[in-house]
């Protein structure tokens, strides 16, 4: 008799939104629990965001950096994997409130949840930028950028106004963080290498590809000693570094910026791109109203040493989301959070009742890839620049990508690039898609901030 009713026991319910990092890691936190999870994300896919550039780039393609969420959990039989987006939170009945992609309402019942959607470009109180300059935070940002880096040599070549195909040559990116440093480093390499032979009216390595930031150094996060071997690095390769400038407009045909001086400058570029500075989506703030947590100057969630909302520790933030400690935007943050959340989880279910111990984050570093064989990584007191920190940047992406796919992939498109510059990977259509970067961004976001300041250091 107890047998029977054992197996009509309903198994804690555990909604996760987000499929990311700490989502994922959450998970398989809870693999041996007794509880039943739903997976709430508005994609279908897992994106290993820190190789999105190599994608805009041309390196890797999207199947080498976005592994099916599905296929990722497929032997997580106690998984229910859905494609929708949450829009808000009902704390009192514990309910999360989503909307499929037809426009389809949900209700997801909980008895705990985690919140690990992560953070969105944000462009510090300007989103009439977003038409003009997408950000590099999706899938569909990465293709956007793709077509606007190979199509404006497309244009240069077909143009005969020789202003018209200066404009179309020169490529301005605002934000000096890691996203802004390895891009500008690959638009200048894809100029240089990729396609020196490969027009016939144009010279592609006469491309200029400028680099504006509001703070007087770039990857300042990683410190003045690297942050220097960084900007002699883009010296090298030719990116033109604009410190000290804060990017106050930007339509179709450049940017106008503002120098320390107060003296302003308008910059003709038919390509510019966003790659500084992120803020919480809308549904932070809705969860916030809805607990009555507090939210950071970004929209970030304030969250107690254990990752839980006071008041209701039934719900717990992690990832890019949280707001503790002043802890980085880094995917080794979310991997660490969402398996800490995870484990929390299952020793409640378990019946332990010691008082968990408080989240502790175990620095495994930051890297920046500049060029071939050019990268900078820091961890601790240990930097690493050149060949070194190059090889060591390539170790630590090889094993954090999702996917023994994915990574002898990678692997051989990395080992192409590194040998003849060619990229395989430059398919693009012709229409710049606006909306991807348009579509992120909603009016009710957390107040300005300085346009241009650096992004947080990412690595793996």
């Amino acid at each position: 008799m107890s047998s029977a009713v054992e197996d009509h026991v309903t198994p804690r319910r555990v909604v996760i939104l987000g499929g990311g990092f700490a989502g994922l890691f959450a998970v398989r936190a809870l693999r041996s629990a007794p509880v039943a999870v739903t997976l709430v994300d508005r994609c279908a896919h897992h994106l290993f965001q820190p190789l999105l550039y190599q994608c805009a780039s041309g390196i890797l393609s999207e199947g080498q950096i976005a592994q099916p969420l599905r296929a990722v959990l497929r032997r997580h039989p106690h998984v229910r994997c859905l494609q929708a987006t949450a829009t808000d939170v009902d704390a009192a009945r514990r309910v999360v409130h989503a909307q499929e992609s037809d426009g389809a309402a949900l209700e997801l019942p909980y008895d705990d949840l985690i919140v690990g959607i992560g953070v969105r470009q944000s462009y510090f109180g300007h989103d009439e930028f977003a038409p003009y300059t997408p950000g590099m935070k999706t899938l569909a940002d990465a293709l956007a950028v793709r077509t606007r880096i190979y199509r404006a040599f497309e244009r240069a070549e077909a143009s005969e106004d020789p202003q018209e195909r200066a404009r179309w040559l020169t490529f301005a990116l605002v934000g000096g963080g890691p996203t802004g440093v390895e891009l500008a480093g690959q638009i200048r390499e894809i100029a240089g290498h990729t396609l020196d032979r490969e027009f016939s009216t144009i010279d592609p390595g006469q491309a200029r590809v400028l680099l504006f930031d509001g703070s007087d150094s770039v990857l300042r996060a990683f410190g003045p000693v690297l942050s220097r071997k960084a900007a002699r690095t883009l010296d090298a390769l030719g990116v033109e570094t604009h410190l000290r400038s804060i990017v106050t407009h930007v339509d179709d045909s450049g940017l106008t910026v503002r120098r320390k001086d107060g003296d302003t400058q308008r910059v003709e570029a038919r390509t510019v791109l966003w790659t500084a500075g992120v803020e919480a989506p809308p549904l932070a703030t809705a969860l916030a109203r809805a607990t009555g947590a507090k939210q950071d100057r970004a929209g970030r969630i304030m969250v107690e040493p254990d990752l839980t909302i006071v008041g209701h520790p039934e719900i717990r933030v992690v990832g890019d989301l949280m707001s503790l400690d002043e802890l980085p935007g880094l995917a080794e943050v979310a991997m660490q959070s969402g398996a800490y959340a995870g484990r929390q989880i299952r020793h409640f279910v378990e019946g332990r009742t010691k008082k968990p111990r408080p989240f502790r984050y175990l620095d495994l570093g930051s890297a920046a890839y500049i060029s071939r064989g050019r990268a900078v990584v820091k961890r601790g007191r240990f930097h690493a620049s050149g060949l070194v920190g190059w090889l060591i940047w390539l170790f630590i992406h090889i094993a954090f990508l999702t996917g023994f796919r994915s990574r002898f992939g990678a692997l051989l498109s990395w080992a192409v690039v590194f040998a003849s510059g060619s990229r395989r990977e430059r398919a693009f259509t012709a229409a710049v898609p606006h909306a991807a970067a348009a579509s992120a961004i909603s009016p009710s976001g957390p107040a300005a901030d300085p346009v241009g300041r650096h992004e947080p250091p990412r690595s793996a």
